[in-house]
């Protein structure tokens, strides 16, 4: 077997565009350092309705509605947890639209990825000196896997001047949602 040493592939018959076949059909092409071309499992899930808060209580965020689940490894109806059965390193992200019931009522909340039942990223908002009506925020982090019983979870928590905390749901996917999908070994 030799090595081929190259700057530039390209399609011959084109000029930057086209199909370039590496391989036959049933042959296995490998890549240095453990790419595999494929980014799965993966998922995504959002909120389809308005979820309600007790003020000041972190709570689990249940995101009901999957529009992805390549591996059916994201929990939608019992845990809204995601539990990976490829060992790995995955990009976790959430979102959450946090709100009070009327304006200058929400003094501060966070959003939360937790890992194993520990939080392991934050996003804070603290609106004490100017309280609002609500905040969108997203995070999002980088977590290793062990491919059987390691999971992540979406929390929030909202601080108000009143009795009427929320995160907001949609039945569209833009407002509250939580996903993620692996990105290597």
């Amino acid at each position: 077997m030799g090595t081929l040493f190259v700057d530039n592939i390209k399609q011959q018959s084109s000029q930057g565009s086209g199909t370039i076949t590496i391989g036959a059909s049933g042959e296995t092409v490998s890549f240095a350092s453990g790419v595999t071309g494929t980014n799965y499992p993966a998922f995504h899930a959002f909120l389809n309705s308005t979820q309600d808060l007790s003020n000041g209580v972190r709570t689990k965020i249940s995101f009901a509605n999957e529009e992805i689940d390549t591996n059916n490894c994201y929990d939608s109806s019992t845990n809204y947890r995601f539990t990976p059965t490829v060992a790995g390193k995955y990009l976790i992200y959430t979102q959450a639209v946090l709100t009070a019931s009327a304006n200058t009522q929400f003094v501060d909340g966070d959003i939360n990825i937790f890992k194993n039942g520990s939080g392991i990223a934050q996003q804070q908002f603290n609106f004490q000196s100017n309280p609002g009506n609500s905040c969108n925020g997203s995070i999002s982090r980088i977590v290793e896997f062990n491919g059987s019983s390691d999971y992540v979870e979406s929390f929030a928590q909202i601080n108000t001047n009143n009795s009427n905390q929320k995160v907001l749901g949609s039945s569209s996917t833009g407002f509250t949602l939580f996903g993620g999908f692996r990105i290597g070994t």
